[in-house]
């Protein structure tokens, strides 16, 4: 305390001419506006570069949680599109809409496998998420696989780089469905088999789910003709579908519960 005192006493004639010095520039800026302005507009730009700087490092140390955050929001999203309660609003495509209500839930992928000829993945929600066995599996970019076997707290899942996998799927353009399996070869390519050669395909048409099971609603994106020949009976094609979904890279996915999948099924037996 005294070495502050001792400070003061040797530099009163300084700190006296700091102080009137700021005094009057206190009054300076509140007697005229343009100074004022000025003095606003440069402490605007001080705090603003540092609040900035602030704010991108919170946003870098916070990006696990913001992108959950994102996760959430396209999964309430998806839900809305999905759903046949969409509003009316014309920005909405109608085609989007469906008559059975489903339900989105968020999960990450902790297991996968491409490479065996019968591939499983494994993610983080189970039975204490209300997920079941037979419920769709997505991402953004397109279908992933079907729930095959849960526990409380994980799940599996019969991905479509499977052997077993059999999904219903359509020519977006034609409406012609079949059967969507994959050979054990490429996992970038799956085959879509049972397409009458009636239809009128080209390679690039786009592949999507038919919606003629309960696990997948119509419209999800599959893929793109690759190429296509016909059968041995020469009854069907053939067809080699590029898929949207890189499936040796998988992390956020969404899982589809149909809530009237029971009454379907029931009704079907």
């Amino acid at each position: 305390m005294q070495q502050i005192i001792n400070f003061i006493i040797r530099n009163k004639n300084f700190l006296l001419f700091l102080l009137l010095f700021s005094i009057s520039i206190v009054f300076t800026i509140q007697s005229h506006s343009y100074h004022k302005s000025k003095f606003i507009n440069s402490a605007n730009f001080l705090s603003g570069g540092v609040y900035n700087s602030v704010n991108n490092v919170s946003e870098y140390l916070n990006l696990k949680s913001q992108n959950q955050l994102l996760t959430e929001e396209n999964n309430r999203l998806r839900a809305l599109l999905f759903n046949n309660n969409i509003s009316t609003d014309s920005t909405y495509i109608d085609s989007l809409s469906f008559d059975v209500a489903y339900k989105f839930y968020t999960a990450n992928v902790i297991k996968n496998s491409y490479s065996k000829v019968d591939n499983i993945l494994t993610i983080n929600r189970g039975e204490s998420d209300n997920i079941k066995q037979d419920f769709g599996v997505i991402t953004s970019k397109g279908i992933v696989g079907i729930i095959d076997k849960t526990s409380n707290g994980f799940a599996t899942v019969i991905s479509i780089l499977n052997t077993t996998s059999s999904i219903s799927a359509e020519l977006k353009n034609t409406g012609h469905f079949g059967s969507l399996e994959w050979d054990g070869n490429n996992p970038e390519i799956v085959q879509l088999t049972d397409i009458p050669i009636n239809a009128s395909i080209h390679k690039g048409d786009t592949i999507i789910t038919s919606g003629k099971s309960s696990i997948f609603p119509r419209n999800i994106p599959i893929g793109t003709v690759e190429d296509f020949q016909k059968d041995v009976a020469e009854n069907f094609y053939e067809i080699n579908v590029l898929l949207f979904n890189d499936m040796t890279n998988l992390e956020h996915v969404y899982i589809i519960e149909n809530v009237n999948k029971e009454e379907i099924n029931s009704l079907n037996e």
